[in-house]
């Protein structure tokens, strides 16, 4: 007769060991589970951040990506004539963003103009490949204004200045386009610089410079603002 003598009690798992052995394996889980979330999460975030990006850059498909910025207004402007300061230009949008302009262009090398500059010359920098950066500056703060500045300060074919009167908080220029915001945070801002700085298929002359050009345009002392309404005599904005 065979006598079934059970188990080896020293090859049983201790009581402490049976219990305790479930909830680390848990704990690890748990912790796989939420290392791989975050880097989920991570490489998803980045996904979207450059998907954006990139529906903003020019390309062959989209050669004016501005087009789904929403609020965004556009204007056909062929090339315009010149005129001579202090010759005015009857303007028809406020800031100006295309039309006939003085024969020199705001210097657009990533300046950050403390005071408002002549219309005339912006344009001209618009023409150029430029984006105009404009606020009204009794509707930003420091802060706000320093926030506007960081996207132009240093970037080549930007400019910024005050531009007293405007009926938005902030408002965008490139040639043909324009933006209207009311919040100087607003992602549109990077939007719209992404699709229409230095865009060759927006604005007429691809390749011309930014630069100071002497005897034209002097960025220490640019050409002051005027505020007031163009008269009779202001050269048509469409050059006719």
């Amino acid at each position: 007769m065979t006598i079934d003598r059970g188990q080896d009690p020293k090859s049983r798992p201790s009581p402490g060991r049976r219990r305790r052995l479930p909830w680390l394996l848990l704990a690890a889980v748990v912790v796989v589970v939420g290392v791989v979330a975050v880097v989920a999460y991570t490489l998803a975030s980045g996904a979207d951040d450059g998907r954006e990006a990139h529906d903003f850059a020019p390309s062959a498909d989209n050669p004016d990506p501005s087009l789904g910025i929403e609020g965004i207004v556009t204007v056909d402007y062929p090339p315009a004539a010149h005129v001579q300061a202090p010759q005015r230009v009857a303007y028809d949008q406020s800031p100006p963003f295309g039309g006939a302009h003085d024969q020199y262009w705001a210097t657009c090398t990533g300046i950050v103009y403390p005071a408002a500059i002549r219309s005339e010359n912006a344009v001209h920098s618009l023409e150029h490949g430029a984006v105009w950066v404009t606020y009204d500056p009794d509707r930003l703060s420091a802060d706000d204004v320093a926030t506007l500045a960081a996207n132009v300060d240093g970037e080549p074919y930007t400019l910024m200045s005050p531009y007293p009167g405007l009926d938005s908080a902030v408002s965008l220029q490139s040639w043909g386009h324009q933006l209207k915001l009311d919040d100087a945070h607003d992602r549109r801002i990077s939007d719209f610089l992404t699709a229409l700085r230095q865009n060759p298929n927006t604005y007429p002359e691809p390749g011309a410079t930014c630069s100071t050009v002497r005897g034209g345009f002097d960025p220490a002392d640019p050409p002051p603002f005027d505020p007031s309404a163009p008269d009779a005599d202001a050269f048509p904005v469409d050059g006719k």
